[in-house]
């Protein structure tokens, strides 16, 4: 084997003579002292072991020693890692190895043992951590338990508008989306530069084709990345998802997993985004969004416990994001009993962003859930005060109307939770809940007409509501899974 310095800039050899040596030619220029011939005479008896080395942010890590253990032998192959962190170690013979890495003290344990065999090269993502002991990260070598097979209509999985955990969960999908911070305006490769001009201009259609052609040349996370968004943007969430999924591949860095992630759960994948979000938090604990990410995946296949828990972690990190509360607060709404540290947080909000009315709002919601029952209580007043400052801070916000009123109906005061219901119809007409509460109230105050008026329109809101969810879902896709590995596994949803 020739010095390990002529080895460090080998990457993704192709499988195969024939592949190698038809790729080789691009490689030459990247390796000072080979030559083409060289390089193919070795192709039929080398195996390539390559990789990245990368800190917990996911940042690369120049110089990093990458060292190759031959399990049962004295052994070793090392190399160092290029100034973009990448690497590649060539040995002349199969068997089976380890991989680490180290540089400055700080290193990542070694890798679970694995074959080299005939024609098989293997690439590896290492997260050099804080200390030898440092909790080694998750690497790309282990496969996803899930694969993406294909897309179905919405229309086609029994949703209903009605279901009112299913839309929350559709909700707390998108607002996942809009954690996506930096994206393609934030690439930094300059090459991408004219694509993303093209981006800017709305032709999303050159701006992908500028950005398969500059791939086809130079394979890198930030193109794949790049094409995600201009897959997502023209329609095509199959292609979209595999982009980020090989992004996340070659960079496992936080906005990659992020995206792969809110991507899945975009798109009714809820277990795999769970999968791809567990990960995600294990390599970057110090991401917030990827909590929040992993709280509304696990809401979407039905852990509420946990995935209040995730949020709860997601502020303690960040206690000033409103995100994780806003989260935990819909949440809160929804579920029939409090959720484990739900209240706790929502009252951190409330102290945090006095001004906020849905801080106002979701910390009451919880304190009269938690009082149900007991109206007369302190806890039951602070909701109310809660509840009556959430709409003086905000005239238009409809639920909180409808959830004054609701508490001052509990306590039979009918006068005010009609007044209360008739604000949250003035001022959110097309709000169901809001007509169907004023209804009941209605009812239960002797006056049939205006029952059966507010009723009425209950009906209409709720029609038009089922259908704008209706309209939703049909514009967007759902992803056919295949879970793997699991006993009677088959296609799901």
């Amino acid at each position: 084997m020739r010095g390990s310095m002529k080895t460090t800039s080998v990457s993704r050899l192709r499988r195969g003579a024939g592949g190698f040596c038809a790729g080789v030619l691009l490689l030459v220029l990247m390796l000072p002292g080979w030559s083409h011939s060289e390089l193919c005479a070795q192709s039929p008896n080398t195996f390539t072991v390559s990789g990245t080395v990368r800190n917990p942010a996911g940042e690369a890590i120049a110089g990093a020693q990458v060292i190759l253990e031959e399990a049962g032998s004295a052994r070793n192959f090392e190399t160092k890692a290029n100034t973009d962190g990448t690497f590649a170690i060539a040995v002349r013979r199969g068997g089976t190895y380890t991989l680490r890495a180290e540089k400055s003290g700080l290193r990542t344990r070694s890798t679970e043992p694995f074959v080299l065999s005939a024609g098989e090269n293997r690439h590896f993502d290492l997260i050099l951590g804080s200390s030898a002991s440092s909790t080694p990260a998750m690497e790309f070598k282990d496969e996803p338990a899930f694969t993406v097979a294909g897309v179905t209509d919405w229309s086609n999985v029994g949703l209903h508008g009605s279901d009112t955990t299913s839309r929350t969960s559709e909700a707390l999908a998108k607002e996942t989306l809009t954690l996506k911070a930096g994206g393609m305006e934030k690439i930094p490769d300059s090459r991408y530069q004219p694509a993303l001009e093209f981006t800017a201009k709305g032709d999303f259609t050159q701006a992908r084709e500028e950005v398969r052609k500059l791939l086809a040349t130079s394979d890198d996370a930030e193109g794949h990345q790049l094409l995600g968004d201009l897959d997502e943007r023209l329609g095509d969430p199959l292609e979209a998802v595999r982009e980020y999924e090989r992004a996340a591949r070659m960079h496992p860095s936080e906005q990659n997993y992020f995206d792969w992630g809110a991507e899945l759960l975009l798109h009714k994948a809820a277990q795999p985004a769970v999968e791809v979000f567990t990960k995600g938090a294990a390599l970057h604990p110090d991401s917030a969004r990827m909590l929040a990410g992993l709280g509304a995946a696990l809401y979407g296949v039905g852990s509420y416990d946990d995935a209040a828990l995730r949020l709860c972690a997601a502020s303690d990190l960040r206690p000033d994001d409103p995100a994780p509360y806003l989260f935990l607060g819909q949440m809160e709404k929804t579920v029939s009993v409090p959720l484990p540290c739900g209240e706790e947080r929502l009252k951190r909000f409330a102290q945090v962003q006095p001004a906020n009315a849905r801080a106002n709002y979701y910390y009451g919601v919880a304190l009269w859930k938690r009082q149900r029952g007991s109206e007369s209580s302190t806890s039951s007043r602070q909701a109310d005060a809660l509840l009556e400052k959430a709409v003086r801070l905000d005239p238009n916000f409809g639920e909180a109307y409808v959830q004054l009123g609701t508490v001052y109906f509990a306590r039979n005061d009918f006068a005010r939770a009609i007044q209360a219901f008739a604000q949250a119809v003035k001022v959110s007409p097309q709000l169901s809940e809001a007509h169907y509460r004023l209804s009941l109230a209605y009812k239960r105050t002797g006056d049939e007409a205006k029952a059966r008026q507010e009723f009425d329109a209950y009906q209409r809101a709720l029609k038009s509501e089922t259908a704008a969810v209706e309209r939703q879902r049909g514009e967007l896709k759902q992803f056919l899974i295949i879970l793997k590995n699991q006993p009677g596994s088959g296609t799901s949803h």
